[in-house]
């Protein structure tokens, strides 16, 4: 398809399921930290702990700095066209990786890892983000090209974080006995039965139907779920040029041995973050605190950790012990065995990408503000760092129930309890604010104090519990009025904890809990399309999407 004929397509698309959006500052929402908020707003307590501004012009400095690092451009592109040997890629895919040989090529990068059938919606969101930044770039240095990668952190082993997915409010979960990395972990039949249980749910409406014939066709007996996650991002993005790279392999880690060798020999990366970590923790929760050596062993089902000793190496977990010499010559030998960790994934990704910007949610941002030296020792340049968009959907019945009930946005963010109690208190027949009258006992209180004061101190104490114990007493009261008056307005609780429980389910941020089979039954491919033309290229706010129907 014409590529300008695709874009205004994509638009059209937008407006049909978009009906309006409305951001909200992330602060504001509560979700974030204050680490991330800091980070938003510039604070000065975060700029020792990131190279670049994330804005334009952070990009156009890491730009210059990416232009003096030797990217291993060459290796990058032929690894990645094997990589795409085994699958049908859109022209603007094929052309982005030939690309990326070129000296004026830039990546913008989200990693994520191989959730079963792509996991919760942020997902998609940060893929999205990506499209919406090399886009954005574009247009401000017309010169340059930029590609949108999603980097798979096909490595990870915690299948509890990544082996279940959340459809219909229901918590699917693979039942497996596979352990190691989960991108090395095939599909077996209980993978399978998760599909057909998927298909049950959203089988019988018509996108829903494509969505489980996508799942079928990708996620196929004995397919790695590495390989089914390639393909099915690949099907999802191809039209948009996202180049999916998988870093689990030989060709791309064998560009990586000299740090490995630098971290089994040094533990330059442990040295480096424990000065960051005392640094930032005077202010911040620590993220990740790492090890004395980030490396992994991988072997068949496997990643265990590896750990130095008096005489060498070990891999306890395996059985497996070397010498330095020869855990140096098996880095060399058999490079795809070292697996780097969350301290070490980074510095990787950069060196093997000609990357300027990462594109991370919050607990990404938190780990990556602790990396900075580790960039700094091996000499990779440092990206900008991105906080990933993020969307709330709310259907258009859900819109139209919230503006009856006069309950604004940034009081749909404060949840459920407070939700209620802020609109019993507007819609109140009686008046159930007693402030005034507290703030004039406790007035009449400081007074007898005073008073009493002036006869024996040792009564201050004495007056001052009463006081506390009267403002108790006080606030209970103005809790039972409040139930009370809550009684006449069930119709209305009703309503409102239906909404929060939808937009909100289970407590939690909607794209941290749901799936896009939820949405693709309702707008197939359109769903896609709609979130990428709605992605900031900065993530400017939360962004509400009031859907059209």
């Amino acid at each position: 398809m014409n590529l300008t004929l695709f874009a205004a397509l994509v638009v059209i698309l937008s407006l049909i399921m978009i009906k309006a959006a409305e951001q909200v500052a992330y602060p504001l929402t509560g979700y974030f930290s204050s680490l991330v908020s800091d980070y938003l707003e510039a604070n000065q307590k975060l700029s020792p702990f990131y190279t670049h501004t994330p804005n334009m012009e952070g990009i156009k400095a890491a730009m210059i700095a990416r232009d003096s690092f030797n990217t291993p451009r060459a290796a990058l592109v032929q690894a990645l066209t094997a990589q795409y040997q085994s699958i049908s890629s859109t022209a603007l895919v094929e052309d982005n990786i030939k690309s990326l040989g070129l000296p004026n090529t830039y990546s913008v990068t989200t990693a994520h890892q191989p959730n079963i059938f792509t996991g919760p919606l942020y997902f998609i969101y940060k893929i999205a983000h990506t499209v919406a930044l090399a886009k954005s770039l574009k247009a401000s240095f017309p010169d340059s090209n930029f590609v949108p990668v999603y980097y798979m952190g096909s490595e990870d082993a915690d299948l509890d974080e990544l082996g279940f997915v959340t459809i219909g409010g229901e918590k699917l979960v693979w039942q497996t006995n596979q352990t190691g990395a989960v991108g090395r972990m095939i599909v077996d039949p209980a993978l399978l039965s998760l599909i057909k249980q998927v298909e049950g749910q959203i089988g019988i409406s018509v996108h829903g139907a494509a969505w489980v014939t996508l799942l079928k066709e990708t996620f196929t007996t004995g397919k790695t779920i590495a390989q089914a996650t390639f393909e099915i991002v690949n099907h999802l993005f191809g039209e948009y040029g996202v180049v999916v790279l998988l870093p689990d392999s030989a060709a791309l880690k064998s560009l990586f041995t000299s740090v490995i060798e630098k971290e089994l020999t040094t533990g330059f990366s442990n040295k480096a973050v424990q000065q960051t970590i005392q640094a930032l923790s005077t202010h911040y929760k620590v993220q990740t605190a790492g090890r004395e050596i980030n490396l992994f062993y991988l072997q068949d089902n496997k990643r265990e950790r590896i750990v130095q000793m008096a005489a060498g190496y070990e891999v306890a977990a395996l059985g497996i012990q070397f010498t330095k010499d020869q855990i140096l010559a098996d880095v060399q030998s058999n490079p795809a065995n070292y697996s780097p960790n969350v301290i070490l994934r980074g510095v990787f990704q950069e060196t093997i990408l000609p990357n300027i910007a990462f594109v991370g949610g919050g607990g990404e941002l938190a780990y990556w503000l602790e990396l900075k030296d580790v960039f700094k020792e091996v000499a990779v340049p440092y990206p900008v760092l991105l906080l990933r968009n993020s969307f709330l959907l709310v259907p258009q019945k859900h819109a139209q129930q919230l503006q009856k009930l006069q309950i604004s946005t940034l009081t749909l963010f404060k949840g459920l309890q407070h939700i209620i109690e802020s609109f019993v208190k507007t819609n109140a027949t009686n008046n159930l604010q007693i402030d005034a009258q507290m703030t004039a006992i406790a007035a009449q209180y400081k007074l007898i104090k005073e008073q009493a004061a002036s006869i024996d101190t040792s009564l201050v104490q004495h007056i001052e519990a009463l006081a506390h114990q009267q403002g108790q007493k006080l606030l209970q009261v103005q809790k039972k009025m409040l139930r009370s008056e809550k009684r006449k307005f069930e119709v209305e609780q009703q309503q409102i904890t239906k909404i929060v429980d939808q937009l909100f389910p289970g407590g939690s941020l909607q794209e941290r809990v749901e799936n896009i089979a939820d949405w693709y039954k309702i707008y197939g491919t359109h769903f896609v399309s709609a979130i990428v033309e709605n992605s900031d290229d900065f993530s400017k706010g939360f962004t509400l999407l009031y859907l059209a129907n």
